[in-house]
């Protein structure tokens, strides 16, 4: 997902380094935080393969430069964006990287697609606890701290399934 978020900005127009640092450490939040470690290897690999361009910044002094994506990037991210592996698609933090791009897809039936994706994942049975294979409920959870969990996961699923069906431009489903 990183190599995702930094071909994401870049799309946006050439960054200096230290800006698109910034980027995708405010986009990935606490929950993953963005090493120097992890960001520059990224770059370097992008770069080889011809993904993004590195030149020197006149402006600011011989040891920084800009970056800015070439068509085989721009290309590369589209393709991303089209098809994420699943764990982009399950992952909340990995989706939301998907989600932060997915208007840069310039086909809304493509865009749908990767929306229903997410949408379907959601609505399977699922839980952090299980009684054998089966998913528990909250209000089966007799731990405060755990029911916790599943009543903020509950609440947080619904909401995303209302702005993904609102997105995708369907009704909610009704029940009997």
């Amino acid at each position: 997902m990183l190599e995702l978020a930094i071909l994401g900005f870049l799309a946006e127009g050439p960054l200096p380094g230290h800006e698109l640092r910034r980027r995708v450490s405010h986009l990935t939040g606490h929950t993953r935080p963005v090493s120097d470690g992890s960001l520059y290897p990224a770059i370097n690999r992008l770069a080889k393969a011809g993904l993004l361009e590195r030149r020197a910044d006149p402006s600011a002094g011989g040891a920084r430069y800009i970056l800015s994506l070439t068509e085989t990037g721009r290309a590369d991210m589209l393709e991303r964006l089209r098809k994420p592996a699943e764990h982009e698609i399950t992952d909340h933090t990995r989706f939301y990287t998907v989600l932060s791009f997915l208007s840069l897809l310039p086909d809304m039936t493509e865009q749908h697609a990767v929306l229903r994706r997410r949408l379907t994942f959601l609505e399977e049975p699922a839980s952090f606890f299980y009684d054998g294979e089966r998913p528990m409920r909250a209000e089966e959870v007799a731990d405060p701290y755990r029911r916790g969990i599943l009543l903020t996961a509950r609440a947080t699923s619904r909401a995303e399934r209302t702005w993904l069906r609102e997105a995708l431009g369907e009704e909610p489903p009704t029940f009997s």
